[in-house]
């Protein structure tokens, strides 16, 4: 077990090489969905985008995230052929989810070839299906990996198996654009093929080179990889099981919320698959810096927070190096994320309109696109708080305590969806964003709750300094009003690049302001953050 500065180090590296990740991932899709726009139509992109991806990452998540969140629990004991072999029911458990939601996706939903001449979408079922099968084949070195702090790992694999998808898709669709959704079909099974490949490939060149190295490696030989019946302990660890099966319970609420716009898009058909084909455009481009900054400081810290604190003890019977700790590494990360989501609030209002015309032109800017975007601002701010405080709620909760929560996730999920189908129907794509912050409020209401409750007894207050000091908030206000009377006067559809250049100018001096603010008047997040990336780099 690693000491507890190792483990925040290797977090923070954690972080830092998955920002990189989720950039180029998020920027390559940009960069694919501008090319492919020239070659498909945009029924296709929303069949693909949203429809066939949205069967893909529900399964995917349904299949591998209870047994992720269990398996990297701290645990006293923890006999690691006991968590292969439990890593490995994953595999069933997929074929059972593709079964069910392909079959679902194909016979239940509205066949686009029928309603909008989109031809092999049963295909497109089927491909996406089967990736999520193929890539849970993974799935117990990839959790090794993460327990193990691989902290380049995640980001190699993934990087090179979503450039591999990337490149296959411009390939095919240059080659045969008229094959539509059997280009995106067959890059996604390529891509799944080639990141399980890659791990047992990687693992399996670890093993040899390292034997009788690192006896606390939990994998002495190849054949540790696989499962495997144990002589004297069960197959899997019953405590460990029933551990999943609490997260499993709440996984598939947890998917509604995540995806809950699709889901709304695909089971209710608000909008057109041309509709839908623009939003999840405009989607990704207001999603850039939750996946891009938030996501991989969320992950991290779940992975921070499990491996310090022991699952289901109180407060006063952990160890206390650890729980202040927590405490301070709590506090400090919401207050960065509280910051950071501000900026983004802020200077995207203002720049929306700006950012569309340069990326997608008319096609963006003629509709609501720009309204959306800024709504979505909002929305990066409100996820970019949820995840922090829920990262620390999962990893400090018992068992008892997840079982409870399911409950409450019920609940959340009926008002988001009740929310995404009346905001929807009255407002159109912008309820979805306003359906989202609702439901995140809501659970950062819940979250607040407990990590109050959790630290009462303490002398740890990690909530009490998370608002941003009023000179930085007098600096985002001063920046908010001058930069949007800025795009008012010089980001009309008439304008020249001469006039937007000199919005692009008043925003950048904003922006520098606000960061000079944040570094002289927010001393303890800059000194944290000066020494962690200055450990980091050791």
């Amino acid at each position: 077990m690693a000491s507890p500065s190792a483990l925040l180090q290797g977090a923070v590296r954690a972080a830092s090489y998955n920002i990189l990740l989720q950039f180029g991932l998020r920027m390559s899709t940009f960069v694919l969905n501008a090319f492919i726009l020239r070659y498909i139509s945009q029924d296709i992109l929303g069949v693909v985008n949203v429809r066939l991806t949205l069967l893909y990452s529900t399964t995917l998540f349904l299949s591998k995230e209870a047994f992720d969140r269990a398996c990297l629990s701290k645990s006293v004991k923890r006999d690691w052929r006991q968590v292969i072999n439990l890593l490995w029911c994953t595999f069933p458990v997929a074929v059972v989810w593709c079964s069910c939601l392909g079959y679902v996706w194909f016979y239940f939903l509205e066949n686009p070839t029928k309603t909008s001449n989109i031809s092999h979408y049963g295909l497109g079922v089927f491909c996406y299906s089967l990736s999520t099968i193929i890539e849970v084949l993974a799935e117990p070195l990839f959790v090794v990996g993460q327990a193990c702090l691989f902290i380049k790992l995640k980001v190699v694999m993934l990087g090179i198996s979503q450039s591999v998808k990337c490149i296959t898709t411009v390939v095919l669709v240059l080659v045969r654009p008229d094959w539509g959704i059997i280009n995106f079909s067959i890059a996604q099974v390529v891509s799944s093929l080639t990141y399980v490949l890659l791990y047992h490939g990687y693992f399996s060149h670890f093993i040899n080179s390292h034997k009788k190295k690192d006896e606390d490696f939990p994998l002495q030989s190849i054949r540790d990889i696989y499962p495997r019946l144990l002589e004297d302990k069960p197959y899997i660890d019953n405590s460990l099981a029933s551990l999943t099966w609490s997260f499993f319970k709440q996984s598939f609420l947890k998917q509604i919320l995540t995806e809950g716009e699709k889901f709304v898009m695909t089971f209710f058909d608000v909008l057109s698959f041309a509709d839908q084909g623009v939003y999840d455009v405009i989607n990704n481009l207001g999603s850039l810096a939750a996946r891009f900054i938030f996501l991989p400081i969320e992950e991290n810290s779940y992975l921070f927070f499990s491996q310090l604190l022991t699952r289901g003890l109180p407060v006063d019977q952990q160890n206390q190096d650890s729980t202040r700790l927590c405490a301070i590494v709590l506090g400090v990360i919401l207050k960065i994320v509280t910051i950071i989501g501000s900026i983004i609030l802020i200077f995207g209002y203002s720049n929306a309109y700006l950012a569309l015309q340069i990326y997608g032109g008319e096609i963006l800017t003629a509709g609501n696109g720009p309204v959306l975007l800024r709504w979505y601002c909002l929305y990066v701010l409100v996820i970019a708080i949820n995840g922090i405080t829920e990262a620390f709620v999962f990893a400090a909760m018992s068992k008892d305590e997840v079982d409870r929560y399911n409950k409450k996730m019920l609940m959340f999920s009926a008002l988001f969806l009740f929310a995404s189908w009346l905001l929807t129907t009255l407002i159109g794509s912008v309820g979805f964003i306003l359906a989202n912050c609702l439901n995140m409020t809501a659970r950062i209401i819940h979250s607040l709750w407990f990590i109050n409750g959790y630290f009462l007894g303490t002398t740890h207050r990690p909530l009490s300094d998370v608002v941003p000091s009023v000179p930085v908030l007098l600096s985002l206000l001063f920046s908010l009003v001058f930069t949007a009377l800025s795009e008012r006067m010089f980001c009309q559809e008439t304008s020249g690049w001469q006039h937007r250049l000199v919005h692009v100018s008043f925003t950048g001096v904003c922006l520098v302001l606000v960061l000079a603010t944040v570094f002289f008047k927010e001393n303890n997040v800059v000194k944290v953050v000066k020494e962690q990336i200055l450990k980091s780099k050791k």
